[in-house]
């Protein structure tokens, strides 16, 4: 089988000639953006041998004004693939499928309505503050906020479709927003699904697939049930929120389910070679011959070696 052969197998709970596997890393500052970032990719693609190859994005939407009232988010501007964050984007995808292995199964990186819309005052106020912040406003005013909210899913509908047109296989769309200290079930309903739903669906007609990732803690999965239909993939935070692969098998019967392997601790990072084959022979028995793609919660942190991930893409044969 090929890779791509072998993954689309998995969404389909059809028999697989081995247990295809995915896994991906932040790079360092330097080899994240422009031709320092292909090569970073194509080096990354060649040593781990993934069958699923994902084209990371750290042109995140960019700061357009401050933003310390709800009334403030009317800064936000209508966003589209023209726009520089997205256009640098979409050339890097472009210059990654130019090289890259075109059998595997290639996705770009889109983050999620929630993660986009803080991105742009994020470094103003920290990685929770602004959560926080974002939550605040909803609820003091939340109609320049969700009017700020839909123009930049409107612009992610324009870059999902864009990178299936270019020849990705689909996305790995980046959900947060699930975790209940935030939002409330009200709240995740009203604010959040609805710009979920249309980021996803842009993705499907467009002719792509999407990877439904659900990482962070206290996630509250009920709060997905509606999703079922717009992803193929599966992928959430087993060891950040406790839900086992059993348990998620029982809860996404209609997609194939990816992880299995902590990002943060454990074999992989810090086990031996024989540690990093045991674990993965250990997953791999409790999640099952089909359905199944081996990958971790969340991306690798920058600096873990390669060859670790690897050892682990070799013990999936």
């Amino acid at each position: 089988m090929k890779k791509r052969e072998r993954v689309f197998a998995a969404m389909k709970h059809e028999p697989v000639d081995r247990i295809p596997c995915y896994f991906t890393t932040h790079f360092a500052r330097e080899a994240a953006f422009g031709q320092a970032a292909v090569e970073e990719h194509l080096k990354f693609f060649r040593e781990v041998n993934p069958d699923i190859q994902k084209i990371m994005n750290e042109n995140l939407v960019p700061n357009m004004g401050s933003i310390k009232t709800p009334e403030d988010w009317k800064c936000i501007r209508t966003i589209t693939h023209k726009d520089k964050f997205m256009e640098d984007e979409i050339e890097l995808v472009k210059r990654v499928l130019d090289r890259c292995d075109r059998d595997a199964f290639n996705i770009g990186t889109l983050h999620g309505i929630v993660a986009s819309t803080i991105h742009p005052i994020e470094p103003d106020y920290g990685y929770m503050p602004v959560r926080q912040l974002l939550c605040s406003h909803l609820r003091q005013n939340k109609g320049p906020v969700l009017d700020a909210m839909k123009r930049i899913a409107d612009g992610l509908c324009q870059l999902a479709g864009k990178f299936v047109e270019l020849g990705l296989d689909g996305i790995l769309y980046a959900g947060l927003g699930g975790e209940r200290f935030l939002f409330t079930d009200q709240e995740f309903e009203e604010y959040i699904m609805p710009f979920d739903k249309q980021i996803m669906k842009a993705c499907l007609e467009a002719g792509g697939h999407n990877i439904l990732h659900m990482c962070k803690t206290d996630v509250n999965f009920d709060r997905y049930d509606s999703y079922k239909g717009l992803y193929s993939i599966a992928n959430w935070g087993i060891y950040e929120t406790g839900m086992s692969l059993e348990e998620g098998r029982k809860r996404f019967t209609d997609c194939a389910i990816m992880g299995g392997l902590s990002n943060h601790k454990g074999p992989l990072i810090e086990g031996t070679p024989d540690e990093i084959r045991q674990e993965v022979r250990r997953v791999m028995a409790e999640a099952g011959e089909t359905g199944f793609i081996l990958g971790t919660d969340c991306t690798i942190p920058m600096g873990v070696p390669y060859e670790r991930m690897r050892i682990a893409a070799e013990a999936a044969k």
